[in-house]
């Protein structure tokens, strides 16, 4: 007897457990509905609305009633104003990379230095920017650039390096300039902080042997901390590029496009016939627009993860031969 209970006890234990582990995932997905609805609907239906408005010449106002195919996509690949805000933001983004991959990884190894005293602090001030809306970095810079009397002028004919005001926001090629700098700076502390994550996952034993061994500082650097980082420096290029290309807010609050369409980027040119204030706007052509941005962003992304994937690979490969070495 005291067999069958105990039997029917432990059959009805799991079943117990089943109904609270369903339970808990009930709630668990009540908890998610509500970001997966404003995904749904903000995210999600737009993307997909915007290839069906590609196909239409619609302003926003009205039923969808007059198909026109693909003339908006012939319009965008035939207009030259596209193609310079294309050219805008790979500009953008190839400067920005460029400038942010090696000194971002120079801060990362200098606060990553066991040594270096105060780390959390110049950590949270390099990170500051990141967390300062970016509209209102705009704003602020604009105020230092932006006029004969700005901050950067009166600083610098003061020290002597100007004889005379600079137009940085007036120029084309000083307005790339400052809307390169400007976005660098803002994107500094994030990269650092993905050099860190990537130098603090670096096995320590590793360094430990090359100690032993009498390997100096730069031995070490050349050969163990950058082959090792290859993985890292791949994902993070990838971010970097992906977040480059796409740069609106900082455009429209800092220079706004200009001066005459030299800062204006493929998001700002999509924007203004999406939302024009001169006339209807042209949500058809600003969707096909979109289309053929977003599909070039996408190769780049399918281009640098293959890459990535490529540099994972040797290095899981390079660990399996060093394994093979040591047995």
């Amino acid at each position: 007897m005291s067999a069958q209970t105990s039997v029917v006890a432990g059959q009805k234990a799991p079943a117990a457990s089943v109904r609270r582990e369903r339970i808990r995932y009930r709630w668990a997905y009540l908890f998610i509905l509500p970001q997966l609805l404003f995904f749904i609907i903000f995210t999600m239906y737009p993307i997909l609305m915007s290839y069906v408005y590609a196909f239409y010449d619609w302003s926003g106002f009205g039923p969808l009633s007059n198909f026109v195919g693909f003339d908006n996509l012939i319009k965008i690949l035939h207009d030259e104003q596209f193609w310079n805000a294309f050219r805008n933001s790979l500009l953008y983004m190839a400067a920005k990379t460029v400038i942010l991959m090696p000194a971002t990884l120079m801060m990362a190894l200098i606060l990553n230095q066991a040594f270096f005293k105060g780390k959390v602090f110049y950590r949270t001030v390099y990170f500051l920017p990141v967390v300062t809306t970016t509209s209102i970095v705009g704003i602020i810079m604009k105020f230092i650039f932006g006029n004969d009397q700005a901050l950067v002028n009166e600083l610098l004919m003061a020290l002597g390096i100007l004889s005379e005001p600079v137009p940085w926001l007036g120029q084309a090629g000083t307005a790339m300039l400052v809307l390169i700098f400007v976005g660098s700076w803002k994107f500094f502390g994030m990269m650092m902080v993905y050099w860190l994550a990537g130098l603090q996952s670096l096995p320590g034993d590793v360094y430990e042997a090359a100690k032993v061994d009498g390997a100096s500082y730069w031995q070490t650097m050349r050969s163990i901390t950058l082959p090792l980082l290859m993985p890292v420096a791949a994902v993070i290029l990838l971010l970097t590029v992906v977040n480059s290309m796409h740069v609106f807010d900082l455009v429209k609050t800092l220079t706004n496009g200009g001066p005459f369409f030299a800062t204006e980027t493929v998001d700002l040119y999509i924007y203004n016939y999406a939302f024009s204030t001169s006339g209807f706007p042209q949500i058809g052509y600003a969707s096909a627009a979109g289309i053929v941005f977003g599909l070039t962003v996408f190769l780049i992304t399918l281009v640098l993860g293959w890459l990535a994937k490529l540099s994972k690979d040797g290095k899981d490969a390079r660990h399996t031969q060093s394994a093979k070495g040591g047995l």
